[in-house]
């Protein structure tokens, strides 16, 4: 099973970005996602942002990984 996970996009380059991943800065590649700014949120899967996502939904789906975890 492939989980993609909602991350905050924090700096746009050429074909790269800087996002958030829980507190993590991390370069993903971007070439798929189109018209890409910072502050957005989008998939993020293998290295790579698949698409954007609206931000409630991201905090929502974060808050439920967050749970997850913290049941383990």
């Amino acid at each position: 099973m492939c989980v993609a996970v909602p991350v905050e996009v924090i700096e746009v380059r050429e074909h790269e970005a800087v996002v958030n991943f829980g507190g993590v800065r991390k370069e993903v590649n971007i070439d798929l996602v189109y018209d890409l700014q910072v502050g957005d949120y989008v998939l993020l899967h293998a290295g790579c942002a698949m698409q954007k996502i609206d931000k409630e939904e991201a905090e929502k789906t974060l808050e439920i990984f967050k749970a997850l975890a913290e049941d383990n």
